[in-house]
């Protein structure tokens, strides 16, 4: 059974950092790409970061890109994103997922398993 647990969310300034952690367990880690999702407040959940299974491979939306950085460490089953310079437009539930394969996707239906979300509120 695959669990992916995310941690990190809070309450921000604009401008401020957050690092979001999210581990993952129930099958081999460091064969799997990672993603992170987001959806906002009457919003659609939308792609954020993803890191293919060795980390050599990472994609961003256009809207976090220079802001956000994706890291893995398989030996510790855990992936982060790093988000910088905060606006609060960047105020969701990021969600973090596991692909079905190791290779970088922002497509949803490429990931099999998801978490239950960690909310990030930027106040201005």
């Amino acid at each position: 059974q695959v669990e992916v647990v995310e941690s990190g969310g809070g309450l921000v300034q604009a401008g401020g950092s957050l690092r979001l952690s999210c581990a993952a367990s129930g099958r081999t880690f460091g064969i799997y790409a990672m993603g992170w999702f987001r959806q906002a407040p009457g919003k659609e959940r939308e792609f954020v970061a993803a890191i293919s299974w060795s980390g050599s491979n990472t994609n961003y939306a256009d809207s976090v890109k220079g802001r956000a950085t994706i890291s893995r460490d398989n030996a510790k089953n855990t992936v982060y994103l790093q988000m910088n310079s905060l606006k609060p437009e960047d105020t969701a539930v990021y969600y973090c997922a596991q692909s079905r394969n190791g290779l970088v996707s922002a497509l949803q239906r490429w990931y099999d398993y998801w978490g239950q979300g960690t909310q990030v509120t930027v106040s201005s």
